[in-house]
């Protein structure tokens, strides 16, 4: 495999935006074909379309559940991991529930991760958990979602939707995302067979491989066609 290809199949293609049309999601399928990436992360009722679009390709579908702020309750979130796995869904991304983690109440959140889970392997489709890193930010918490998921059977964990926006001192909001600190701190803590998962502010070619070097496996990204264009330009068919 070329760099180029382990590069692309990296990649989560995200098509989250709130404003994105049919339309947009099937013109970004289309540059999710071109590139041969790993997957498009779609909304869920969006599932279905992205599995016709990419029918018969190699780019498998994602879908995101409890997005982007975690608040559905478990029997919610359950229900809608079922709908995506029917739908055609091969990979689910879902957020846990950041109040509750901030909390403490970590019965409640490894029961929720553990139920989304159980539901999403007894279809084939493997599940990324999100933990929103912007929000939850004490590194002795990052650890215990670590060890959650693992014991959880989990088959990724995730920095960030792209979406946890923090109101700034000025008013306005702003997000991270993605830090090679966590995804360092995350690969430690997690078990061998939990697989590491960045999003959110990865929009070049450096940013990824920065990623890469740290222990991720796989990264979201809307700038997929710039990093990847790049890719080719720097490294060819090495």
């Amino acid at each position: 495999m070329t760099l180029v290809r382990e590069l692309a199949k990296m990649i989560d293609h995200s098509i989250l935006q709130p404003t994105h049309t049919d339309q947009d999601l099937e013109k970004q399928s289309e540059i999710a074909l071109k590139y041969d990436v790993a997957s498009v992360c779609v909304k869920p009722y969006a599932v279905k379309l992205a599995v016709s679009k990419l029918k018969g390709s190699s780019v498998a579908v994602g879908c995101v559940i409890g997005f982007p702020h975690g608040n559905s309750s478990t029997r919610v979130k359950m229900f809608e991991a079922e709908q995506a796995c029917h739908d055609g869904a091969k990979e689910v991304d879902m957020v846990i529930n950041i109040g509750k983690a901030l909390g403490g109440s970590w019965d409640y959140v490894e029961e929720e991760i553990k139920s989304v889970t159980d539901i999403c392997h007894d279809h084939n489709a493997i599940v990324k958990v999100i933990f929103e890193t912007d929000y939850l930010t004490r590194t002795e918490d990052k650890i215990h979602l670590c060890e959650i998921c693992t014991r959880a059977g989990a088959d990724f964990v995730k920095t960030s939707t792209g979406y946890g926006f923090v109101k700034q001192p000025d008013g306005n909001f702003n997000y991270k995302g993605a830090t090679l600190a966590d995804v360092e701190l995350m690969r430690k803590h997690s078990g061998p067979k939990v697989q590491v998962k960045c999003a959110g502010g990865v929009r070049t070619l450096d940013d990824l491989l920065k990623m890469k070097a740290a222990g991720a496996t796989r990264s979201g990204a809307t700038a997929t066609e710039a990093i990847l264009t790049e890719a080719m330009k720097r490294f060819g068919n090495e």
